[in-house]
């Protein structure tokens, strides 16, 4: 089985510790993700794997012959080549090893049958010829379309030169070779960032099938719980090991973090009744003694630091002005690009409070409605018109592009803030990930991701009370993400909006409007999207009306019926859930203490004792494989409500 291991391995930046003796391993058959604040050293330990990046200490076995795979956050670039040429070059290894075959091959023609050095030419030919086989390579006519059709390219895609690709389908792209590469492991650093509902969809189907192992990092809940079975968590350069998918790792570290809390709280007051002392009676003569004590005390704590993502900041924004019951109404909308036609005969009426999810495959025309709805595309047939006090803000996923101020991030926002909000400005920076010296970087030197959590920011500093977003939620780690989300929860006035984060879209919306890839004039649901998909499921697409009505009170209080039933589910899930990954915890801890005694000299040299230990290690290895096959079924459950 093929398989990476990292041992004690230690790294260090000045005098901040990125990796304490952090280890792990990863096999065939790994499901795991790694999670940590934002900065906290996940893509370095990612390099580290991948051997792209030496540890200062520590150990990084790789087994002979193993594969790894190593994706990063951005900055791939491709050129020269079409589309279907740079899918082929993943296959550069397994064309080298095809050469090598035909070498071989050559040399045994000639070669004595009977000869010891021809049979180890034999053993050789026939382990080139496995490995070439494995790889794919005969097949790749085949495979390279079908993945990358499932990353939301067209086949009329396959010729075009790869130039003409923007930065997200250049990552696209990248991520389409990692998987035709086949290697024994993957590292994925955020390779759901710039793919679409259909396109991570896809990819979820495709790594639940994948005999390989894998590490990721990723801001998608939803994502995680269906592809993990594992967390690692980086936290002050040490690495932990939890076992359930992303929700219940997050179930168990809330727990964990309440005696951390504690502690905290506990030293928070301890420190600030030092530091009042202190300045109290720094210059009194009579009290040197006892100053310098609480000095040194001070100077002598061990500090107990929260994670970042458990600093949960409240950020209340500007109130919505008010504005009449009638936010907008749209009739007939049409959009046309040379002979291609967008959007056709689309009427809309959106009324005050609504949450708004536009939804719909990639190219249905998602962000040509939200540009139309914004006012930043007047090129449209059809009608558009605003309802009484309606003041609408607009994020676009090009906002980013018009920030090319020399300002500090921080004086930025200041000069386009209210002023009831300045002074809490640093906090807000800090819900978006701009941390310590960070604010005062030069609006013109941040990156993509940062100018857009920026200008997302600012958009949300004005008074506006119809908020129309496309993908706001990009370029966010989970953290934000949840302070964003509360944050548009308690937004007394209407949002619309499109994204790709199937949590984040379940929670904020309250109705579905559905574009389809041709013209079609859309379809409404009067629900979240967690309803609009039960609708597809159940209904089936043409047995769905075009437009259909909200239910009637009698409906409305049977599907008040049927969520109360599917919450009692759901509680009982968790239960159970809950019990199995607690009987796991124990197994993996008896399964720790008992390799502890096999390498122990005073066990492993007497064999009764040995044996007896090695059958409890066994049995115990079969118990987790229940329990974890019982907890799959019980996350899949969970996952289906």
């Amino acid at each position: 089985m093929a398989f990476v291991q990292c041992t004690k391995i230690s790294l260090a930046y000045g005098d901040r510790d990125i990796l304490k003796e952090a280890g792990l391993r990863l096999g065939s058959g790994s499901r795991c993700a790694l999670t940590g604040a934002n900065g906290s050293g996940k893509s370095t330990l990612l390099k580290l794997i991948a051997g792209k990046l030496p540890a200062d200490s520590g150990e990084r076995s790789l087994q002979k012959g193993a594969r790894i795979a190593y994706l990063p956050q951005s900055g791939m670039l491709h050129r020269g080549r079409t589309l279907r040429e740079e899918a082929e070059t993943a296959y550069e290894q397994s064309a080298a090893l095809l050469r090598s075959l035909e070498t071989l091959g050559r040399l045994l023609e000639n070669a004595r049958p009977d000869d010891e050095h021809t049979r180890g030419l034999l053993e050789e030919y026939q382990g080139l010829r496995e490995a070439v086989e494995q790889s794919g390579y005969y097949d790749r006519s085949r495979h390279i379309p079908m993945v990358l059709s499932g990353l939301g390219f067209s086949a009329s895609d396959l010729e075009r030169p790869v130039e003409e690709y923007s930065g997200g389908w250049q990552m696209r792209i990248a991520l389409a070779k990692i998987l035709l590469e086949r290697a024994d492991i993957l590292l994925l650093d955020e390779p759901t960032n710039y793919l679409d509902i259909e396109a991570r969809s896809w990819l979820e189907d495709w790594l639940r099938s994948f005999t390989g192992g894998y590490l990721l990092v990723s801001h998608d809940r939803y994502f995680l719980d269906l592809t993990v079975n594992e967390v690692y968590e980086l936290f002050q350069g040490s690495l932990k090991r939890y076992p359930g998918n992303y929700s219940a790792y997050e179930r168990t570290r809330a727990g964990e973090l309440e005696s951390l809390v504690k502690r905290y709280e506990d030293q928070q007051e301890t420190i600030a009744k030092a530091e009042a002392l202190i300045r109290r009676f720094r210059y009194k003569a009579s009290k040197a003694a006892m100053v310098q004590e609480r000095i040194k005390m001070l100077e002598k704590l061990e500090r107990v630091e929260l994670p970042e993502s458990f600093k949960r900041l409240r950020i209340a924004f500007p109130p919505a002005p008010h504005c009449g019951r009638i936010v907008l109404n749209a009739s007939g909308l049409g959009k046309q690009y040379g002979s291609r036609r967008v959007l056709e005969g689309l009427d809309l009426l959106v009324e005050a409070g609504e949450r708004l999810l536009v939804a719909g495959p990639n190219g249905a025309g998602k962000t040509t409605l939200l540009r139309i709805l914004a006012g930043a595309d007047p090129d449209f047939t059809g009608s558009l018109q605003y309802g009484t006090g309606v003041s609408p803000g607009y994020f676009s996923q090009d906002s980013a592009e018009t920030l090319t101020s020399s300002e500090p991030a921080l004086e930025y926002l200041e000069a386009r803030s209210p002023t009831a909000l300045i002074p809490r400005l640093r906090d807000m920076l800090g819900a978006f990930l701009f941390r310590g010296d960070e604010v005062y970087k030069p609006v013109r030197v941040l990156s993509g991701g940062e100018k857009s959590r920026l200008a997302l920011l600012r958009m949300l500093l004005k008074p506006v009370n119809l908020l129309i977003l496309d993908e706001p939620a990009n370029h966010l780690d989970l953290s934000a993400k949840d302070i964003l989300l509360e944050t548009l929860q308690a937004f007394s006035g209407t949002i619309i909006f499109v994204s790709h984060d199937r949590a984040f879209m379940e929670a904020l919306s309250t109705k579905t409007l559905e574009l389809g890839s041709g013209p079609l004039a859309g379809r409404l649901f009067y629900g979240n999207y967690a309803y609009y998909l039960d609708r597809i499921a159940a209904g089936g697409e043409a047995a769905l009306p075009p437009a259909p009505r909200p239910p009637e009170p009698s409906a409305a209080a049977k599907q008040r019926g049927e969520e109360k039933q599917r919450q009692a589910r759901l509680r009982r899930l968790r239960r159970q859930e809950g019990g199995i990954l607690q009987e796991l915890t124990e197994l993996e801890a008896e399964k720790k203490a008992l390799e502890g005694e096999l390498a122990d000299p005073a066990v492993y040299s007497q064999a009764a004792r040995a044996r007896r230990v090695q059958r409890r290690l066994e049995e115990v290895d079969a118990a987790i494989a229940l329990k974890t096959q019982a907890w799959e079924t019980a996350a899949e459950q969970l996952a289906a409500l």
